[in-house]
């Protein structure tokens, strides 16, 4: 018992010297000024950590009758459109203010002023409208027809 005791007043009696330096940090994101070598090791870490995994998408494979659909329908889409211009412009090459009708939609080009017109298209079948601005008078915008 002595023994522990006087190792203990021996220890407790002894000068404890510690020394400080200045904190300094050192970035390891090579993003933020690390050491660009730790940027692959950084990369795989995260990448092992990483548990989100994009869902799988099973897609349907694109057939020929289905390709040769979309563009019939686009053709169709086209000439349509050809025959609607070629209604609404007139022999000089302007576009005339009024209403065009299809099967399904409803397009009507109004004269706002200065050469701009306005022409909304409204399904028919659901009520939807959009509209867009058209400057005639603009040098390249002119339509012909044919």
């Amino acid at each position: 018992m002595m023994k522990q005791k006087v190792l203990c007043s021996v220890i407790l009696m002894l000068p404890v010297f510690a020394s400080a330096g200045p904190l300094v940090y050192y970035p390891m994101n090579p993003s933020f000024g690390g050491n660009p070598g730790y940027g692959s090791v950084l990369l795989n870490e995260a990448q092992v950590q990483d548990q989100h995994k994009a869902p799988v998408v099973a897609k349907t494979p694109v057939t020929a009758l289905d390709t040769f659909n979309k563009r019939l329908q686009t053709a169709l889409i086209n000439r349509l459109s050809s025959n609607i211009i070629s209604s609404v412009v007139n022999g000089t090459g302007k576009i005339e203010e009024g209403t065009t009708e299809t099967t399904d939609f409803i397009i009507k080009i109004t004269d706002i002023g200065s050469g701009l017109l306005n022409i909304t298209t409204t399904a028919k079948a659901t009520g939807q409208t959009q509209s867009f601005e058209f400057d005639q008078n603009a040098e390249n915008n002119s339509l012909s027809t044919q």
